[in-house]
């Protein structure tokens, strides 16, 4: 496998290092806060001390906060990139922004994808995460399924943008998925029904899913570290409405979901915790908190 470096070693970044690292892969990570970056040398990884040296990777992936970090992050390295270079964007950003960033990039002769996932921090340890990705051709996207494949599970879904796009979709799901289970466990709780039992109950059922077991759980603990910020699903969010208004679409369910996180992040200060957080907020709504 080619040098590879990757930026952005956050809550996803770190673990999605230590799993290209377990495959031998001869990795560079860099990150703003050098010290996070500091762990994985014992791990075998290369820490770039300034950004020049991450072109030296014929394979560059970004997995940081937003598009405007990515764009310019990637603006930096645009002097050092040649038609060598394979510049994978894994970060959550909105369409608009990772088209302008892959402009950028094939400007200079590089090849790019858009690569966002799912799965969190679970997955990212688990090197099951689900990975959509736009590029321009087959060819481009078998080249770097090579790195997806220590990583999760890559599929294909369009041009540059569509994994985006795919990704913003997928967050439309999580976030109506989060506040019905929220809901649910609520209605449960004051019901006096065991709601540990209930997701036994429903495991493998038509109902079932991950976020019930998972956050399912933790609503009902009131354990919200997080694996998945409430900043970051309100940042999706607002992507996907963005997206729909792009393309004339009214979307009312995404729209409230929306507005309930960022009365969570901004007028609760709970941005920092786990979006399955979010029940937090219903438990205000409801006058329970």
């Amino acid at each position: 496998m080619s040098k590879i470096s990757l930026l952005g070693i956050g809550l996803m970044g770190l673990p999605m290092a230590k799993r290209l690292l377990s495959e031998g892969v001869e990795l560079t990570v860099w990150n703003r806060t050098q010290e996070k970056c500091l762990s994985l040398k014992e791990d075998g990884a290369a820490v770039a001390e300034d950004l020049s040296e991450v072109a030296q990777s014929d394979i560059i992936i970004t997995m940081l906060a937003d598009g405007q970090v990515v764009e310019e992050v990637i603006s930096m390295l645009l002097p050092q990139l040649t038609k060598q270079h394979l510049v994978i964007d894994m970060s959550s950003t909105s369409q608009k922004e990772v088209i302008s960033i892959a402009d950028k990039v094939e400007s200079t002769g590089a090849r790019f994808i858009d690569a966002p996932v799912s799965g969190g921090v679970k997955g990212a340890e688990e090197g099951t995460l689900a990975i959509m990705a736009g590029s321009r051709d087959e060819r481009t996207f078998e080249e770097a399924n090579v790195v997806f494949s220590s990583m999760g599970r890559a599929t294909r879904v369009g041009d540059v943008g569509s994994g985006q796009l795919s990704k913003l979709a997928n967050q439309a799901i999580v976030g109506g998925t989060i506040a019905i289970v929220s809901e649910a466990v609520l209605l449960l709780e004051r019901a006096g029904v065991d709601s540990e039992a209930f997701r036994r109950a429903l495991s493998g059922g038509f109902a079932d899913s991950t976020i019930l077991q998972l956050h399912g759980k933790r609503m009902s603990e009131r354990t919200f570290e997080p694996g998945g910020k409430v900043t970051t699903q309100l940042k999706d969010e607002k992507n996907v409405l963005e997206a729909a208004q792009s393309l004339n679409l009214e979307l009312p369910v995404t729209k409230a979901i929306y507005e309930r996180y960022q009365d969570l992040s901004e007028n609760m200060g709970k941005g920092d915790l786990d979006h399955s957080a979010l029940f937090l907020q219903l438990l205000k709504i409801n006058n329970l908190g």
